[in-house]
């Protein structure tokens, strides 16, 4: 279920509290099975950002359909009240509206209060949410790889190498990337499943290069040339995978109330944010565009320098554009426990 309300005026970010209160439809009496009480609490709401959705899933109801009413709860000055800043508190609950979302107008706006159905659990992470195409970054993660891979063939076959070896090369490399980048994933999470969505693009841009690097050592192809050739078709494919994430709401930036920030969600929150996808994405295809220049104009004479100078300075401005996301980054040597704490 998806709601909505302002999220008020100038001010600190703050707090706020959804209670969701819910009934079977066509239940006799008030049985606890036919009830339920469902209270999350959302941080880093941004006043001045416009309307925020909220979004939330309550899990072990009978099959059904539900009638739900939602409240919210947040700081007096947010909800109207005119209590000084120096004075404040919870306030009172205050009903907030369904919320659908509109793709031509690209913005949040009043639902209308149907009941809503139960689904099977594990495919109610599908279930409509503002801005967000489910199964996005997939279908563009994978476009992205092809591209990637056509791009690579097609440069080496214009310098005369036998795409055939490369390519069994590159498949390979792609495979042990992606163990990378959810083993890479689980070391930035340790509290999290490995079989829950979650990929660290480092783990793929440190695996992948020396998998590829073993394998046409094998083969006794060109590792430079390699490593230059694919450089192009990589941050193609970052471009295109970081708008699949900007649609899917993961990596999502912070809330802020910029005219510059653009509305989206991160699955649970959608609001005004910093389009940190977005960047990335631009950023990827800034690096694509110079790299085949560089390449194909056989700029820098010593073969696989185009890949290194490539890859550092993306690492540089990722090491940024990590900085503006709304999940905080968090190092290795900056942890005390080995346990991330769950959302409630």
């Amino acid at each position: 279920m998806t709601h909505r309300f302002d999220a008020g005026g100038d001010g600190a970010p703050y707090s706020a509290t959804v209670r969701l209160t819910g009934r079977r439809v066509g239940s006799l009496g008030v049985m606890k099975a036919d009830t339920f009480v469902h209270e999350e609490t959302f941080d880093g709401i941004v006043p001045g950002s416009g309307h925020v959705s909220i979004t939330s899933w309550v899990y072990g109801l009978r099959a059904g359909e539900w009638t739900v009413n939602a409240e919210l709860v947040r700081p007096d000055r947010y909800a109207g009240a005119t209590r000084p800043a120096s004075g404040w508190r919870r306030g009172a609950a205050e009903q907030i509206s369904r919320a659908t979302w509109s793709w031509r107008r690209w913005r949040i706006t009043e639902g209308l209060a149907l009941p809503v159905k139960t689904r099977w659990a594990l495919i109610a992470p599908l279930a409509g949410m503002p801005a967000v195409v489910p199964g996005s970054f997939t279908a563009l993660g994978v476009l992205g790889v092809v591209v990637a891979l056509v791009v690579q063939s097609a440069i080496l076959s214009g310098e005369g190498v036998e795409v055939g070896g490369t390519l069994a090369a590159s498949l390979l490399a792609v495979i042990s990337g992606l163990i990378g980048a959810k083993l890479w994933s689980r070391v930035l999470h340790p509290g999290e499943s490995l079989l829950r969505p979650g990929w660290a693009v480092d783990g793929f841009l440190v695996v992948a290069p020396l998998v590829a690097v073993a394998a046409l050592s094998v083969l006794d192809l060109p590792i430079g040339l390699f490593l230059d050739a694919t450089t192009p078709g990589m941050f193609l494919a970052v471009a295109i995978g970081r708008v699949g994430c900007f649609f899917t709401g993961c990596c999502a930036g912070r809330c802020t109330s910029s005219r510059w920030g653009v509305w989206s969600s991160d699955r649970r929150i959608g609001a005004r944010r910093i389009p940190t996808q977005l960047l990335e994405s631009a950023t990827g295809l800034l690096f694509a565009g110079v790299s085949a220049v560089l390449v194909l104009g056989h700029v820098i004479g010593v073969q696989g320098g185009v890949f290194v100078v490539a890859v550092a300075s993306y690492f540089l401005v990722r090491q940024l554009l990590l900085r503006l996301r709304s999940e905080p980054r968090q190092y290795l040597w900056q942890r005390t426990s080995p346990l991330v704490p769950k959302r409630a």
